[in-house]
């Protein structure tokens, strides 16, 4: 039985065999990307790579990498979905394309040296073509090549067969996918990729388009190959399992769950069960990589997370804090591939306890509201019922989750308008889909004069704030939007006026100067020796980008830069906030010269 850690050295092995240069997994946070919220797969912190920009350890690369997905986070529960997961992932820069990749996955799965699987209970599928790009007649071929009659390679529209990109612009193209059957005996002669006992193991995305920002799919000067294994997926396949829940990647968080409830454990695990110990295992991933609970963006999504754990746990009857203890299951477990969440396990089970505190004096305030909001009703009215949109305004302002209400409110002779609290959470997540989108553009594939200029300036404000605060300032993310930028640090309290002004002044001070901006690929050693700062300096193996701007910062970085300070414009603070506890937010603008 191969494990999950098993499964992971193998395939690192495999590719370095195969000239490919291991690099680390990425944090959870994209670095400088507003496309997204979080790394949602391994080839998204890449993109300038598969734009083109040159990787210091070189244009074949391998890695596990940690990621989050929140577009289906209500399905979990299941005995599929998972908000955080690991993926297995090589890439080709412009180097082989679709014929090594699609000989490299066959090998890999195949071959008794690695996983051994039996070529006749996999299948593929390739993309059909439409009128943005044609149908993938060489991958079709490549697989006949290898054994595969036409029965088990379907041809499969874009919804199924084309990946792409990671936020709404980026690197995309067809991919083919691998499937392996899980059905009881032989697999059938004829595959269906719409049978669920056919269960997708890998996909092979061939780079070859950029979709820009009018939704055009323009050809790529460099084609890459971006391939992307589900560990959890794979590792339940390799064991004969029905779902990754059951492998040792979750078997020893429902046993702590167990024990914290004080019962043996069960034949099956229920929906409440897989719903906590994938948001706990989520929770720890993500307050590890720096978030911690908030009300927006990733602090908003770690917040309702944690929130749902906690109400899922009141369904148990689990009455105590149990999230602690649950996380530090997840450190023991992990800390020996992923080290930083040894080294903030202190943080980590701090702030979920606190989160579980704060929750606890939410809930009571929302009951208060509740009382207050059932009181109006008089006594004489024979049908009591909260409308949906009471029901979602206790839920939304005062943080009462609608399970409880309901509850609630059946102890109280009261009924609930579900399709009503349904209808005000839909529009309130298209307002929400909207702000998204006009906040969520740019990107690492955007290299433009003005993304390149705001970038730059995050640079000089990170070093002016240490400068100003002190060294405790660190960068705690940032959006880059061609408009504007957004930079969160480190900071316990909010800046005055003064403190704002002169921030302003030193970044504008350094942009008259017009330093010159110097890239230099070190070793991550001669870069720390050397003084630069940064929170990624894992992210790229053992070699990284270092930008000097003149005598005044060092950091470590991978985004797109201006050549010289003096070409940025004017530096504006239009607003300092609250990002999340003991995070300070920074919005700016840079005024262009021609426009003052």
């Amino acid at each position: 039985m191969i494990t999950a850690k098993e499964l992971r050295i193998k395939f690192i092995e495999f590719f370095k065999e195969k000239g490919h240069s291991a690099i680390k997994s990425a944090p959870l946070i994209p670095e400088n990307d507003p496309t997204v919220l979080f790394t949602t797969a391994g080839m998204h912190p890449l993109v300038p790579y598969l734009m083109g920009e040159k990787h210091p350890l070189g244009t074949r690369l391998v890695n596990y990498q940690k990621c989050i997905r929140t577009g289906d986070i209500d399905e979990v529960g299941d005995m599929v979905h998972l908000t955080f997961f690991e993926m297995l992932g090589n890439w080709s820069l412009g180097d082989y394309f679709k014929k090594e990749a699609i000989e490299f996955s066959y090998e890999f799965l195949t071959s008794k040296k690695w996983l051994g699987l039996d070529q006749s209970q996999l299948a593929v599928t390739v993309f059909c073509g439409d009128d943005d790009a044609p149908f993938d007649e060489e991958a079709y071929n490549l697989w006949k090549t290898l054994g595969f009659n036409k029965n088990r390679i379907a041809k499969c529209a874009k919804k199924d067969n084309w990946w792409g990109p990671a936020g709404q612009t980026g690197p995309c193209g067809p991919d083919t996918e691998m499937f392996y059957w899980t059905g009881e005996g032989e697999a059938p002669e004829l595959f269906d990729p719409e049978n669920n006992l056919w269960v997708e193991i890998w996909n092979d995305v061939f780079m070859q388009y950029n979709k820009n920002e009018e939704g055009k799919y323009m050809p790529l000067e460099q084609c890459n190959v971006d391939t992307g294994m589900g560990l959890e997926r794979v590792t339940a396949i390799l064991q004969g399992k029905a779902s990754c829940y059951e492998t040792e990647l979750f078997t020893p968080l429902f046993e702590g769950l167990d024990a914290l409830r004080g019962i043996p454990s069960p034949a099956e695990r229920c929906n409440q069960e897989r719903i906590i110990v994938d948001h706990v295992r989520t929770a720890a991933f993500m307050i590890a990589d720096g978030v911690v609970p908030g009300n927006v963006d990733q602090p908003y999504v770690l917040r309702r997370i944690l929130r749902r754990t906690i109400m899922k746990g009141r369904e148990l009857e689990i009455n105590k804090s149990f999230i602690p203890a649950l996380a530090t299951i997840v450190i023991e477990n992990y800390s020996d591939v992923y080290p930083e969440l040894k080294k903030n396990e202190a943080v980590i089970t701090d702030e979920l306890q606190r989160e579980e505190e704060q929750f606890a004096r939410t809930i009571e305030k929302g009951m208060k509201e509740f009382f207050k909001l059932i009181s109006k009703v008089p006594d004489h009215v024979k049908h009591k019922a909260i409308s949906g949109k009471n029901a979602f305004k206790l839920y939304d302002t005062h943080g009462l989750p609608l399970e409880l209400t309901q509850e609630l409110a059946s102890e109280q002779g009261f009924e609930v308008d579900t399709k009503g609290f349904e209808k005000a959470f839909k529009k309130h997540q298209e307002l929400s889909r909207k702000g998204a989108e006009q906040k969520f553009k740019g990107g690492l594939a955007d290299d433009s004069e003005k993304t390149a200029a705001l970038h730059t300036a995050t640079h000089i404000l990170h070093q002016a704030l240490r400068t100003l605060l002190g060294e405790h300032v660190a960068q705690k993310g940032s959006n880059i939007t061609t408009e504007r930028l957004r930079f969160d640090f480190s900071h316990p309290e909010k800046m005055t006026p003064e403190q704002k002004t002169e921030v302003e002044k030193i970044v504008n001070e350094v942009i008259s100067a017009d330093l010159p901006i110097v890239c230099e690929d070190m070793e991550v050693n001669e870069a720390k020796n050397a003084g630069a700062i940064g929170l990624f300096v894992d992210k790229y193996g053992e070699c990284v980008k270092v930008y000097s701007i003149g005598d005044f910062s060092k950091e470590i970085c991978g985004g797109p830069h201006a050549e010289r300070t003096g070409t940025l414009g004017t530096f504006k603070i239009k607003k300092e906030e609250s990002s999340s506890r003991g995070v300070r937010r920074i919005k700016a603008l840079l005024i262009n010269k021609s426009t003052q």
